[in-house]
């Protein structure tokens, strides 16, 4: 929300304060006149807010109650909000589907689940080899993003925002050592997105999987490998159990978003004050969800390591390679599904040249020269 229109309605609140300490006291008979009617308080809208996650899971499932909670105060009680996790309401992969027709009026989840709608879609949470969390928020608030963004989904009765992060991501779990590019062939492994695209390139069958059904899978043998987010949520999951090696960086959601979409015509009901609450919900928990995913996640990866005896690997260069070469195959590809994909791509590449160009002096270099500093 606007400093302005905090500090009026802070303001509003001093100056009844005021008015009623300095008010002169009622007389007797002035005691005795039928009281003024009560002025009746709107009662509070609710919203629907299905999401693609556990119920209370740490980090993400949070990060919706925050949004659910701050919406409540943000527009001063005038809406409500009703959370469902994945499979209450509908399941996880349901919550496009269900907001854009109305059945549900929110959800909380991540836009490449839907890019079975458009390959668009993607771009709004991560991009093999592409942003980081802070870098994709400046396209998406300041680099044209957000405009491409609710044009995409203006099509499916929808309008989005970002609405939290979970930073850089690890490369997954795998039940066996992967050192070289014939140790993933034939392996099925659970990734959406466009990192699932990428892997297919190298022999692997991707599958997706909403969060809840990835451990018994992996348990089962259904899959031989996971990418789920870091340490912090993997840990919770207990995926050191069933699979060992923790590889790590990820390159396909270097800074993967999540987002909040509402349905369009439900937004547009809504009055400017209780859009803008809406707005500074996502806006607050973005800030402070990627903050708190930094510092869990450092956290857990200690006690995977330490207590679990997690096996915390990296691929090879080869394999690096390989990934690299796949990632640029499939985003050349994507750009030309049709039109409005090759616009959103276009411009998030733009954005991607320029912010690697600055990271090359600043945060590149400053870890590099961190870890030879021995801090």
């Amino acid at each position: 929300m606007k400093r302005r229109t905090l500090l009026g309605a802070g303001g509003l609140g001093l100056g009844a304060a005021l008015a009623a300490c300095s008010a002169p006291q009622s007389t007797k008979a002035e005691a005795n006149q039928p009281a003024a009617p009560a002025v009746m308080r709107k009662k509070a809208r609710t919203l629907r807010m299905v999401t693609a996650w556990p119920k209370n899971f740490p980090g993400l499932g949070t990060a919706a109650e925050e949004i659910a909670r701050h919406i409540g105060v943000l527009s001063n009680g005038s809406l409500s909000v009703k959370l469902y996790a994945a499979g209450e309401l509908v399941r996880a992969e349901e919550a496009f589907d269900a907001v854009s027709s109305g059945a549900a009026d929110l959800y909380h989840a991540a836009e490449y689940y839907w890019q079975g709608k458009s390959k668009g879609f993607a771009f709004f949470t991560a991009v093999p080899f592409g942003m980081t969390a802070i870098e994709q928020l400046g396209w998406v608030n300041h680099g044209g993003g957000q405009a491409l963004w609710e044009k995409l989904s203006a099509r499916f009765g929808l309008i989005a925002f970002a609405a939290g992060s979970t930073g850089h991501q690890m490369g997954g779990w795998f039940k066996k050592e992967i050192n070289s590019l014939d140790d993933l062939k034939g392996l099925v492994m659970r990734i959406p997105g466009l990192g699932g695209d990428v892997m297919r390139e190298l022999g692997v069958s991707p599958k997706m999987l909403s969060g809840g059904a990835i451990y018994q899978a992996l348990q089962s043998g259904a899959i031989d490998a996971t990418e789920w987010v870091g340490p912090w949520n993997d840990l919770a999951f207990g995926f050191y159990r069933e699979a060992p090696y923790y590889y790590g960086p990820g390159f396909h959601e270097p800074g993967s978003t999540v987002s909040l979409g509402a349905n369009l015509k439900v937004w547009q009901s809504l009055s400017p004050q209780e859009q803008q609450a809406i707005r500074g919900a996502c806006g607050w928990v973005m800030s402070t969800s990627l903050a708190q995913f930094s510092y869990e996640n450092a956290k857990a990866l200690q006690v995977l390591e330490k207590e679990h005896g997690v096996k915390v690997r990296s691929f090879s260069d080869d394999i690096w390679k390989a990934l690299g070469k796949a990632a640029k195959k499939v985003l050349d590809e994507v750009a030309r599904t049709d039109e409005e994909t090759r616009i959103i791509h276009d411009s998030y590449m733009h954005a991607l040249h320029e912010a690697s160009a600055w990271a090359q002096v600043s945060d590149g270099p400053y870890l590099r020269l961190r870890a030879l500093a021995g801090v």
